[in-house]
Parts: structure tokens; C-alpha cells; sequence
């Protein structure tokens, strides 16, 4: 938990570099082969179920890239979490089990 509050703001989503071609006649970008622009950085997550890209100045991109990392972790933690968890709730249910606790009993007599 100490490592959770830790992490800072954790966003989903992943950066990547873009080239692109403009609407310009004439511009390098159309010669053959073409010289596209960029590489420019965007952002790309999911939200409701629609996927949301945003172009991203450097600067921008540098700084969402930890928050990005802090989402990994994030989830890492999260699964990590619910592995121990399943393994003490089956640990629990085997002792309870083991030691007739009186739910078992009315199963076992068929109540």
C-alpha cells in the first residue's frame, strides 16, 4: 500500500511517434519517396470504449511517460494484490473446510 500512494497520478494509455503528410502541393512530404513530417508525439488510451489520440509537445510527452510508468506499476500492484488474496481466500475456505465449520455441515447432511 506504502508503494501505491507513492506512485503520483497514474494514467492508462501508451506514447507513441507519428509521421504525417499535409494537404500542401509541392511540399516534401508528397515527393517521391516522401519525406513525411514529424516524428511528433501522441497519446493514445481508451475512454468509454473509444480510443482518444492527442499529438503531445515534447515536453508534454517527457512528463506523461512517468505517469504512464506509474500506471504499469499500478497495475503490476494490482495483480499481485489479488494473487495473494486468492491464494489466503482458498487457504481460508481449505481451514474452514478442514475444521467442519457448520456451513460444510448442513451441505454435507443435505440441508
Amino acid at each position: 500500500m506504502a508503494e501505491i500512494s507513492r506512485l503520483g497520478l497514474a494514467v492508462p494509455g501508451s506514447i507513441t511517434e507519428r509521421m504525417t503528410r499535409c494537404q500542401r502541393d509541392g511540399c516534401h512530404c508528397k515527393a517521391d519517396p516522401p519525406q513525411l513530417h514529424g516524428p511528433y508525439p501522441t497519446w493514445t488510451r481508451r475512454v468509454n470504449g473509444t480510443t482518444i489520440t492527442r499529438t503531445l509537445h515534447d515536453e508534454d510527452a517527457e512528463q506523461l511517460r512517468s505517469y504512464l510508468d506509474a500506471h504499469r506499476r499500478l497495475r503490476q500492484l494490482v495483480t499481485e494484490l489479488e494473487a495473494v488474496s486468492a491464494q489466503i481466500a482458498e487457504q481460508t475456505l481449505t481451514t474452514q473446510r478442514q475444521a467442519g465449520a457448520p456451513g460444510n455441515q448442513r451441505r454435507q447432511a443435505g440441508i
